[in-house]
């Protein structure tokens, strides 16, 4: 799927870029914190051309992106342009809709990048243009200035949410850079190093679940949990559920058994069932997954075609032998060079010695 098939129906100039840009990174400030509610960003810009209010989403429960710009904005929104990287809601949940507040500050435009594809909220523009307010949306992918994975990235888990009816899924790989995760006799720490890891353990505390298979829990014994690069352990509200598939019963000695918080163990190989059971056990809102290995699980997600993005981490290094990233045991991956899985990069990172690659599904 691609995002940008929801539709562009406007243009917009370099300066409305720049604002679109002050947006997209306040959705980003959202990132791992509104869910399963979108991490939206939201910008206030008055007639001279100034930004008087900033503001992202809220934990569920608390003020949207536009309301909170609104509230920094005051009477200095009268007139103004609103630049939010959603359409405004239109409904009245834990919180009331959007649109509604927008009218109500006497915002004069509202220019959005992605409309809502969730029924319930969907609306608001043409709300906000029954009310005589100027709507310019949804304006992606026709963003100048503004690198082309960066609209959609924050956003992307609710959109394939809803659109797919199931949680976006990150696989998060580390090899050296011929595609080996361990060696030989099976060591593995560290291949790649302390900034890769500080990143991964991040990644996590943005996430609604991890994924591994049980032979990663036989293996490494990991706990799952998002830490600091200390040690300790980042705050409850910031750990992803802990998911562990396959049939095999986990130790009882099992780290992630001792370790505070939830976690779930899903008998089965079929990365749907699995999915489900996350839904079913979250309520629904998990939007967004980090699939972490090992190299069976990972195949199984990608020959399932349920692999959204890849988080890979290159070390700079070469083992000549040993475990691979990506196994698969059931044959349906590489059987010719028709069925190869390309992916498009988004962004390469240095990430101290190794390199972040960035990608998401598709490609020539």
């Amino acid at each position: 799927m691609s995002l940008s098939s929801l539709g562009c129906n406007s243009s917009t100039d370099s300066a409305d870029s720049a604002f679109f840009a002050e947006a997209i990174s306040q959705g980003w400030e959202a990132w791992g914190i509104s869910s399963p509610n979108p991490a939206v960003g939201a910008v206030i810009v008055d007639a001279h051309g100034t930004i008087v209010g900033r503001g992202s989403t809220q934990a569920p429960g608390g003020k949207h992106a536009e309301i909170v710009a609104l509230d920094e904005a005051g009477e200095r929104a009268r007139g103004s342009r609103a630049y939010v990287t959603l359409e405004p809601c239109n409904h009245t949940g834990r919180t009331g809709p959007c649109a509604q507040a927008l009218i109500a500050a006497g915002v004069a435009e509202v220019h959005y990048l992605f409309a809502d594809p969730f029924p319930a909220a969907a609306g608001g523009a043409e709300t906000l243009r029954a009310a005589g307010v100027q709507v310019v949306g949804p304006v992606w992918p026709s963003l100048a200035d503004i690198p082309a994975w960066e609209p959609e990235a924050s956003v992307e888990p609710w959109l394939v949410s809803v659109q797919e009816g199931r949680p976006h899924v990150t696989v998060k790989m580390a090899s050296t850079l011929d595609g080996r995760i361990a060696a030989a006799d099976g060591t593995s720490q560290w291949i790649t190093g302390d900034t890769a890891r500080r990143l991964v353990h991040e990644d996590r505390s943005c996430r609604d679940a991890i994924i591994v298979g049980t032979g990663t829990v036989a293996a490494d014994n990991p706990r799952l949990t998002a830490r600091f690069p200390d040690g300790t352990t980042m705050a409850s509200e910031r750990q992803p559920l802990r998911v562990v598939m396959g049939n095999r019963d986990l130790p009882e000695d099992a780290a992630i058994r001792g370790t505070p918080g939830q976690w779930l163990h899903v008998r089965s190989h079929d990365p749907r069932e699995v999915l489900e059971q996350i839904a079913r056990e979250t309520a629904g809102s998990a939007i967004s997954v980090l699939v972490e290995g090992g190299p069976s699980i990972i195949a199984a997600f990608l020959a399932a075609d349920l692999v959204d993005s890849i988080q890979f981490y290159a070390a700079p290094a070469v083992l000549g032998n040993g475990a691979a990233a990506v196994v698969d045991p059931t044959g349906q991956l590489g059987r010719t060079i028709g069925d190869i899985k390309r992916f498009t990069p988004r962004s390469i990172t240095p990430a101290g010695q190794d390199v972040l690659w960035t990608l998401t599904r598709g490609g020539a």
